[in-house]
């Protein structure tokens, strides 16, 4: 009769842990892409890293052909940093996570290679409907501790729009903004070490 029990008890204790782990799994979205190079090649063996709040919550090893799956996310925004040795390292600022969805990121995860003690910023400007846009002018602020900034440069998005700035090594926080015609976006980003920082902006062009 005890040995009944105790085989009830341990039959319910792990139903109870499936049941726990399925119901966390259904609370729980992710990401997916590829790493690769310029030249559209995949990197294996890069690591992507999912970090929030500063806090780094889960990493995955790039495939043969550069693909990886982040599962297992709360829903929220992360930020994911992708290295391989003998490239530079990237940044992927706030990526949403929602439960029950994998975020398909496609091929934007893009390594060059390793280009020494830069800080390389790297961004593209699209309308709301996702085409890139050619043509904006682009402004980079560099914001001090006490709140205020100072324009470090200035430029224009390409015919894919995108644009990119390079500074120094050292840890520093910029705005970065985007304006075309009455239409105006801007982000703020920080650096922290030599790497490739991304970001995104959309620009409303029903202003326009």
């Amino acid at each position: 009769m005890v040995m009944g029990n105790i085989s009830k008890f341990f039959f319910l204790a792990v139903l109870f842990a499936f049941s726990s782990v399925f119901a966390a799994a259904q609370e729980t979205g992710g990401v997916k892409g590829k790493v690769r190079t310029a030249n559209g090649d995949g990197i294996a063996s890069a690591t992507i890293i999912a970090r929030q709040k500063g806090e780094d919550v889960k990493s995955v090893t790039s495939d043969a052909k550069g693909n990886f799956v982040l599962e297992n996310l709360k829903s929220g925004l992360y930020n994911l940093v992708f290295s391989k040795t003998g490239y530079s390292s990237g940044v992927l600022y706030n990526v949403e996570v929602k439960k029950k969805k994998l975020n398909d990121l496609g091929e934007r995860l893009v390594l060059s290679v390793d280009q020494g003690t830069q800080v390389i910023i790297k961004g593209s400007v699209f309308a709301e409907d996702g085409r890139s846009i050619s043509g904006a002018e682009i402004k980079i602020e560099r914001i001090s501790s006490d709140g205020s900034s100072q324009k470090v440069g200035s430029g224009y998005s390409t015919y894919s729009g995108e644009f990119t700035f390079r500074f120094a090594e050292g840890a520093a926080k910029y705005r970065v903004t985007a304006k075309m015609k009455d239409s105006t976006i801007s982000k703020e980003i920080e650096v922290d070490s030599a790497a490739i920082y991304r970001l995104a902006l959309t620009l409303d062009t029903k202003k326009n």
